[in-house]
């Protein structure tokens, strides 16, 4: 399986927070491959500079260390994110919804309107 984690996902996984155990479980299994969006770190960026949140300065590292892969954002992962209908006004999370169209990924968030898109969701 194909994984793609949503930002308050990739934060809790670094902080050691509980998932429910389906997440959990598929986040640490080997044969899956688990993505961070370039869209996630720009939300994260944005975020810590508002004051919102406090992060390391050695993000990427810290990603690979939990096998992590980044995800670029592509042209066409932007235009696909323009064109999907207004069931969540969150432009990141729109972004992910996109992403998991295009590459086959699930997401695993705790936002359960994401479904309404019809990509596959794992309930964190």
């Amino acid at each position: 399986m194909k994984l793609l984690l949503d930002t308050h996902v990739v934060l809790w996984w670094l902080q050691n927070a509980p998932l429910r155990a389906e997440a959990d479980e598929a986040i640490r299994e080997p044969r899956n491959d688990v993505v961070v969006s370039a869209a996630s770190a720009w939300e994260i960026g944005i975020k810590t500079a508002l004051g919102k949140l406090r992060i390391p300065h050695d993000l990427d590292d810290l990603l690979a260390g939990e096998r992590l892969t980044p995800m670029p954002v592509t042209i066409a992962h932007g235009l696909a994110a323009g064109t999907l209908p207004p069931i969540h006004t969150d432009p990141f999370d729109r972004l992910l919804v996109a992403q998991a169209q295009l590459e086959q990924l699930t997401i695993v968030t705790r936002d359960e309107r994401l479904r309404d898109y019809g990509v596959p969701i794992v309930a964190a």
